[in-house]
């Protein structure tokens, strides 16, 4: 990746000391996702701050596995697609987890039928994102091309607010906004596909 964000170029520089040691890309992804899972569990009991923390914590180290293995040598395709289902699981905890723990406030049944709006985005998007990935290039060395962005921030970054929304008790309007965004995200990938399925036969 050309300019990649920032969140990356700090994850470049934390994962140093593990290029030499036992600790593989592929341990890294597994702690990603098992920190992600944990974060949908603690939204889904009503502990809002504790699992934005964990959740936001997960996302951070998610640029972690891909970097090690560009910087020790180990990029692998099992990699690849455990990082992607990976993150379409985590994704799918948060909101799964979020979409229970409010659904008992002022969003009642409307924060289950979000919720599994943006857990079926989710899944979309992940399979959406490797034809993607296909498409551009990005799967024939194992790297994930990414996601939109600009100075520095990608479109996911937008994640990292969840803690501080969390803290503020303002939890429920950011989910609605996940929600919608990540089912707009969701369209806008699938109708990206099937521009280049059409100009490139992917």
């Amino acid at each position: 990746m050309k300019n990649p964000p920032f969140d990356q170029r700090l994850a470049r520089i934390l994962v140093r000391p593990l290029v030499h040691t036992p600790v593989s890309p592929n341990h890294l992804t597994a702690l990603t996702l098992v920190l992600a899972l944990a974060g949908g569990g603690l939204l889904a009991m009503g502990q809002d701050v504790a699992g934005a923390a964990v959740f936001v914590t997960a996302r951070f180290l998610d640029h972690f596995d891909g970097e090690l293995a560009r910087q020790s040598g180990r990029k692998s395709r099992f990699g690849y697609y455990f990082d992607y289902v990976s993150g379409g699981l985590g994704y799918a905890a948060l909101f799964g987890g979020a979409c229970f723990g409010l659904s008992a406030g002022v969003l009642g049944g409307w924060a289950i039928v979000l919720g599994m709006g943006g857990v079926v985005s989710a899944f979309l998007s992940m399979g959406l994102n490797l034809r993607l990935d296909v498409a551009l290039g990005g799967a024939v060395d194992g790297t994930a091309v990414g996601y939109p962005g600009m100075a520095g921030f990608e479109l996911e970054d937008g994640i990292y607010l969840l803690l501080p929304v969390a803290w503020l008790g303002w939890l429920a309007p950011f989910f609605v906004a996940a929600g919608i965004g990540a089912i707009l995200y969701c369209l806008w990938t699938l109708a990206t596909v099937l521009r280049l399925r059409a100009r490139w036969k992917v």
